[in-house]
């Protein structure tokens, strides 16, 4: 069965119906400012309750007018190829009109990412006093969590240094970003709101929460949302009867079927239509085809696409150019054939061999490869890697890395040189060399596999990510394994410390993330796989079938 059409943009999976129908919402009034002393009252609630005092900005006397019925869902942003923010909506908004809600934000999301701030398009954003406590107490330290409280912090002040009133919101579009058009708010005033007396007075989450049900009792004309990055915040919010939503800009992808996977399989009547405008030529070992239709749409550079219908001729190629509504195919490399082997390994399986055309073509300087557990992922980029290293000297050396996030609880320190200390974490590595090297040096008995062997070693560093930063690396052939534990700005860290003639492989198994806050759409492996889709030097496959053994296969599908 053919493959369903790829989208070319996230921008596809929007309901676009929506934004581009939409009529726009009605300006708001300006804000005026609150008798400091004034007690809002709230509604009373039959359970017992204890007062909690929170504090809260001025605000509207006679809010936005509401149009139609309002509908839940922060509207994180996201950034498309050319790395431009914009909206992600979701398809439960309502269709007939669009009112500017009042997002409150939880201390977890602006330490998670810094700028999501300017991530809620026209909608305005409310931030708790204890949240601003919060912050300050987490900014200290070198972990990623305290680095991202003290950019946050830097963000509000320069936002605060624009404005001459905070008591009538910080326009948030005050210092560049163009596509948050709404304001920030601060507490300024003291407000009485009641929850139940089982809930802790004195912790931070509830007084979050005593917040949002101040400001949805006082704003009955917009819809009030908490956005936390706490499942059990959202829970007792929820239980509350509030409007609590999970913050999604992390996300590169809603659903891990999404991404983008690499090959396409042509349809059944593929040769028929193209049979009278196909054109095709050969350069050296290579047959070229030009081919032209509305597949074509589907394509994106460096694709693998291929034929295989009982009968007819098969086709397995790459696309190689796209140009206007035509595209060139070209065909592959055969290295499931032995003459062909890479470091005497060849490819089972056709991901495989779509694999091995990436790590071995010198044109392509970054390689993705994703699959279950016992695809080939490790085995066949260490092949390919001593191939061209030792063989092709086309690379000096081989550097691998991976993220050190163990699976169950930490062994704690351990011993020696920065080699030695993860030693441990390279048992793939170590189990993947000896069988590359098993076959090698046998004609010359224990002294030939010994050289063998310390050979291939010295041209293996192991290095840790800890110490990458403000690296280049110059001709070498870079592998980090395990990618699914990486954070997008992780990722963005160790792949822009190539240098010249420099190759990168990233490899992972989406489905086995180790790291805490991490899914399969917010991985830092689904984040470069979507970015460098279609890039003229990078190329992506997803392996599809297990070749460890027939126990770790029947593991992966029932387990």
């Amino acid at each position: 069965m053919p493959l369903p059409p790829v989208p070319t943009k996230k921008a596809a999976r929007i309901a676009s119906t929506y934004i581009e129908t939409a009529p726009k919402a009605s300006p708001p009034q300006p804000f005026q400012l609150r008798d400091v002393a004034t007690v809002v009252k709230v509604k009373p609630v039959e359970s017992p309750k204890a007062p909690v005092a929170v504090a809260v900005a001025p605000f509207l006397r006679e809010s936005v007018s509401a149009t139609t019925s309002q509908t839940r869902g922060a509207a994180a942003a996201t950034n498309d190829g050319q790395g431009t923010p914009r909206a992600k909506a979701k398809s439960k908004r309502a269709k007939t009109g669009r009112v500017k809600r009042l997002f409150v934000l939880d201390t977890n999301v602006l330490m998670h990412d810094p700028l999501c701030l300017f991530r809620f398009e026209e909608h305005d954003i409310f931030l708790p006093m204890v949240v601003l406590e919060e912050l300050d107490s987490n900014k200290r330290g070198m972990s990623e969590v305290a680095r991202n409280a003290r950019q946050t912090s830097r963000t509000l002040d320069a936002l605060a240094a624009v404005t001459s009133d905070i008591a009538e919101g910080l326009s948030l579009d005050a210092i560049g970003h163009q596509n948050a058009s709404g304001k920030l708010f601060f507490q300024t005033t003291t407000l009485d709101a009641r929850l139940p007396q089982s809930l802790p007075q004195g912790k931070a989450d509830n007084q979050i929460l005593g917040v949002v049900q101040a400001l949805s009792d006082n704003e009955k004309a917009r819809e009030v949302v908490l956005v936390s990055k706490d499942i059990n915040m959202r829970v007792k919010a929820r239980a509350l009867g509030l409007a609590a939503e999970d913050y999604e800009n992390d996300k590169t992808l809603d659903d891990g079927e999404l991404l983008y996977p690499g090959a396409l399989e042509l349809p059944a009547d593929f040769w028929s239509k193209q049979s009278k405008k196909v054109e095709s030529w050969q350069e050296g070992s290579y047959t070229f085809y030009r081919i032209s239709g509305a597949i074509v749409q589907q394509f994106y550079i460096n694709q693998f696409v291929y034929f295989e219908i009982p009968g007819e001729p098969s086709l397995y190629a790459r696309v190689t150019e796209i140009r206007d509504k035509s595209a060139v195919l070209k065909t592959l490399r055969d290295f499931g054939h032995q003459k062909n082997a890479a470091w005497g390994v060849t490819s089972r399986n056709r991901e495989q061999n779509f694999a091995l055309n990436l790590l071995m073509d010198p044109e392509i300087d970054f390689v993705t490869l994703t699959g279950t557990a016992g695809t080939g992922k490790t085995l066949l980029a260490l092949a390919s890697g001593l191939t061209q290293v030792l063989d092709d000297r086309r690379y000096t050396e081989i550097i691998m890395t991976r993220a050190t996030v163990s699976v169950g609880e930490d062994i704690g320190f351990l011993p020696g040189t920065e080699e030695e200390k993860m030693g441990p974490w390279m048992g793939a590595l170590d189990d993947n060399l000896e069988f590359l090297a098993k076959g090698d040096g046998t004609g010359a008995g224990e002294w030939g596999r010994a050289a063998t062997n310390e050979l291939i070693r010295s041209r293996i560093k192991v290095k840790s990510m800890n110490f990458m930063r403000g690296r280049t690396f110059m001709n070498k052939f870079v592998i980090i394994d395990e990618a699914q534990n990486l954070t997008p700005k992780q990722m963005k860290t160790l792949i822009t410390r190539a240098g010249p003639g420099t190759k990168m492989i990233c490899m992972g198994n989406l489905a086995q993330i180790d790291t805490p806050y991490l899914t399969e759409g917010s991985s830092g492996l689904t984040y470069v796989v979507d970015r460098f889709k279609g890039w003229s030097n990078g190329g992506h496959i997803t392996l599809a079938r297990g070749e460890r053994s027939r126990l770790a296969d029947f593991a992966s599908d029932v387990l």
